[in-house]
């Protein structure tokens, strides 16, 4: 009896998937060059020590030189019924500091490297709504570290998976998903595993030719960890927002602000990091995947 039951399950789910899959247009590979981006402030002062009475902080402020970089590459293979999805995303960023008095502070704004493949399932497409989109349940893995190692913090080696559902591929809407989550921290010497769920979207939005707002976010709420450590986190929240103007062919300059928050475990106030800055960034299409419909036609 349980055979039976399911054999008519993984019918079902079979006949389910061949239904709405037959709608999706796209087929085969799209190599995206998001973006390879550089932001660049810089502000030098002269003769600040002999200032330092003075209440106009442009006499008095130190020498300040922050320089990121970024790298967003996706590789995605549409089939008809599945869509799987690869990428890497590396951010860079120093800030360097020297005071009236001559001593100089070297930091790190951001560091760190993310590999992710992912598998969704096309199972429906949506065209009359929020500019249309496609829907699906999803399984990712991830694998995070970092360039350089920060202060007396080991390298961070990080592997993470998800299962869950997303809305994708629409005009507007390019990612809103939930997910449980499940992470392997290799950082320290007490691996250990958490889990919890997360939730995230990525949303653009065209304003006028050669213009459009991008708005990014993720969540994470960690509910379980396998060890008790002092670095344990309670939740993450990751939020960017950007406006990207074209310039000229591929090369684009957005404003943009990046805000980023968690809550430690074990530590009572919350951190959090404010970006705000100007980014000069190259993108590049290399690859379409085809419309099959437009070639039936």
């Amino acid at each position: 009896m349980k055979t039976i039951k399911y054999l008519l399950l993984c019918t079902f789910v079979f006949c389910t998937i061949s239904a709405f899959a037959a709608d999706n247009s796209k087929r085969g590979w799209q190599l995206d060059l998001k973006r390879l981006a550089l932001n660049l402030t810089s502000t030098n002062v002269k003769n600040a020590n002999k200032y330092q009475g003075f209440s106009d902080t442009r006499l008095t402020a130190d020498d300040q030189t922050t320089i990121q970089g970024a790298l967003d590459f996706r590789a995605d293979y549409f089939g008809q019924s599945y869509l799987w999805s690869n990428g890497v995303l590396a951010e860079y960023g120093k800030s360097s500091i020297e005071k009236s008095d001559g001593e100089k502070l070297t930091t790190e704004t951001v560091d760190r490297i993310i590999f992710d493949t992912s598998y969704t399932l096309r199972l429906w497409n949506v065209q009359d709504f929020l500019g249309g989109f496609e829907a699906g349940p999803y399984l990712l893995g991830a694998y995070e570290t970092e360039f350089s190692t920060s202060g007396n913090a080991p390298l961070k080696k990080l592997v993470r998976g998800e299962l869950g559902a997303k809305l994708f591929e629409g005009k507007y809407l390019k990612a809103l998903y939930i997910a449980g989550l499940g992470e392997g921290d290799f950082t320290y010497q007490d691996n250990v595993t958490k889990f919890g769920w997360t939730a995230g979207f990525n949303v653009e939005v065209p304003v006028r030719e050669g213009v459009k707002a991008m708005f990014k976010g993720i969540w994470r709420n960690y509910l379980h960890n396998s060890k008790d450590l002092p670095s344990d986190l309670d939740y993450s929240l990751e939020l960017d927002a950007r406006m990207e103007v074209l310039v000229w062919k591929n090369l684009s300059v957005a404003p943009f602000i990046t805000f980023f928050t968690a809550q430690g475990k074990h530590i009572a106030p919350r951190g959090q990091n404010l970006f705000i800055g100007v980014s000069f960034s190259f993108s590049k299409l290399f690859l379409e995947a085809q419309d099959v419909n437009a070639e039936t036609k």
